[in-house]
């Protein structure tokens, strides 16, 4: 007796701003995937739940802090956070060890960043990044902007986050409905 094939679960259309990455920005990604669970301590041993914060934007940025193209994008990040309030949230995943409260410390005190600071052991981002024996590598700024529904929406890499468009492609996506 055939049994028939097992069906895999759609995933919801993407929104037409999401269907192709600007040309201007080809490190602009749409992805349309579910963002990966996860709940992480930040600096003060506060615990961040990505699932407490459905319903808002959120911008999702990795990162080091002994990074220059990181403390750019931090600049950027305020900004966003400035000019869309309680819409949108924004935490920095940092990989402890080597990052510390101490390092995160002295980030926060030179960037001025609000940002929730989080630390993480490698787990997220190897789920986010899809790292594998073969791929292990990951970069930094990396950001992934999860719409309110949970879904990344869309992702840019370091080359991405420093084009003259990112600021104007990024609101393009918040703004959507």
């Amino acid at each position: 007796m055939a049994t028939a094939p097992e069906k895999t679960p759609e995933k919801p259309a993407a929104a037409p701003a999401e269907q192709a990455a600007s040309p201007a920005a080809p490190a602009a990604k749409p992805s349309g995937r579910r963002a990966p669970s996860f709940a992480l301590p930040d600096s003060r041993l506060q615990s961040h739940d990505i699932l407490d914060v459905r319903g808002h934007w959120l911008l999702l940025d990795f990162m080091k802090t002994d990074c220059p193209h990181c403390k750019e994008l931090s600049k950027k990040l305020e900004g966003i956070k400035a000019k869309y309030g309680d819409k949108v949230d924004v935490w920095s995943i940092v990989i402890a060890p080597p990052e510390n409260q101490n390092t995160v410390a002295a980030y926060i005190n030179e960037t001025k960043s609000t940002s929730a600071f989080l630390f993480d052991q490698g787990q997220v981002a190897v789920t986010y990044f899809r790292a594998t024996p073969q791929n292990p590598a990951f970069d930094t700024p990396h950001l992934f902007v999860i719409d309110p529904n949970g879904y990344i929406a869309r992702e840019w890499n370091q080359s991405g986050v420093e084009s003259a468009e990112f600021t104007s492609i990024l609101d393009q996506v918040l703004n959507q409905k």
